[in-house]
């Protein structure tokens, strides 16, 4: 009786902790090759209030009493509609000039999850994520039948046109020259590091203590053959739980899969006993890095104590706790 007494009281203090941290809004718009210079004052400065805008749509659904999950979605539609960052809006494109787009988002408190693949129409993938993690018995879907069940849940549906954007278009058209001159000249294709990148995620700590996670994507430029990166699988771009932390990835996909980063990062703190500052450093600038890949991650934990870490040149990322608020794109 009174071992299962002393469960019960630390069971109600943890709660109580929980529910006691900050509330807290962390977001991402992609990691990659973003050094100094890369950008004009005017080009930084419209990145920035994007983020500043997404990271005020998440944190007021927070202030409001809202849930994380809540939180997530607003910050990431903001980004998805923005044709400033590589998901919905401003999707890069595939070999064959189209766009697919990627989402998954999960809650910490259930431990439930909702992704979606190689969409063309759906407006806003992270909702379709959400409504395949809510309204049916399943965790990812793609395609046709990703779309198809968009359209019974009512959500917004456009034309493949509606992605494009000049921007990316002449982007794309540059890295088919350079894949095209590559493969000529070595038989083999050789794309800019860059061009692997590109991403949004968003990770929530609300009112009652509980995490969320969620990140979206338009891929990898020139990608083919149905390639899906880590964006839209559980424990490789994103994964949350009330008991470690909540995370959301970006960078080289193929790696992060590979090493089911996110689920690591976690999985280091519930069981290895780490704070997410050193699991964060041990699986992205050791397990990541040594395997070749790069790229970053935003972490959160329970306390509000949070992360946002990378080893490629910068990362697009935002963070609003309280009065506190941070918003960058290079390494500093």
């Amino acid at each position: 009786m009174i071992r299962i007494a002393m469960i019960a009281a630390a069971l109600v203090a943890s709660s109580t902790a929980r529910a006691q941290a900050p509330i807290t809004i962390v977001i991402h718009g992609g990691a990659g090759a973003l050094e100094k210079g890369r950008y004009t004052e005017a080009e930084e400065a419209a990145y920035k209030a994007a983020l500043n805008a997404a990271l005020d749509a998440g944190y007021g659904v927070l202030e409001n009493g809202g849930s994380a999950l809540d939180a997530v979605q607003a910050s990431i539609v903001l980004l998805e509609d923005s044709p400033l960052f590589n998901a919905g809006k401003g999707a890069v494109f595939t070999y064959d000039g189209k766009n697919e787009l990627d989402a998954s988002i999960m809650d910490g408190a259930t431990g439930e999850a909702g992704a979606a693949a190689g969409l063309a129409h759906v407006k806003n993938p992270i909702r379709l994520a959400r409504a395949i993690m809510e309204k049916s018995p399943h965790v990812m879907m793609i395609g046709e039948g990703a779309e198809m069940f968009a359209k019974e849940q009512q959500l917004v549906m456009v034309r493949r046109s509606y992605f494009r954007t000049e921007s990316r278009w002449r982007a794309y058209k540059d890295a088919l020259e350079k894949d095209r001159a590559a493969r000529k000249a070595r038989g083999g294709a050789s794309l800019p590091h860059d061009f692997k990148y590109g991403t949004v995620g968003a990770v929530a700590l609300d009112k009652k203590g509980d995490l969320a996670a969620g990140t979206s994507t338009g891929g990898m430029t020139l990608k083919r053959w149905g390639r899906v990166g880590d964006a839209p699988i559980i424990g490789a771009g994103t994964f949350a739980d009330n008991k470690s932390c909540a995370v959301s990835a970006t960078g080289w996909g193929e790696y992060f899969i590979r090493l089911t980063i996110a689920r690591d990062i976690c999985a280091q703190v519930e069981y290895g006993g780490k704070s997410i500052a050193e699991a964060t450093a041990d699986v992205i600038h050791n397990r990541l890095q040594k395997s070749g890949g790069d790229g970053g991650v935003i972490v959160l934990a329970p306390d509000g104590s949070y992360v946002m870490d990378f080893n490629s040149a910068g990362m697009f990322r935002a963070a609003r706790q309280g009065g506190r608020r941070e918003v960058a794109i290079y390494k500093e």
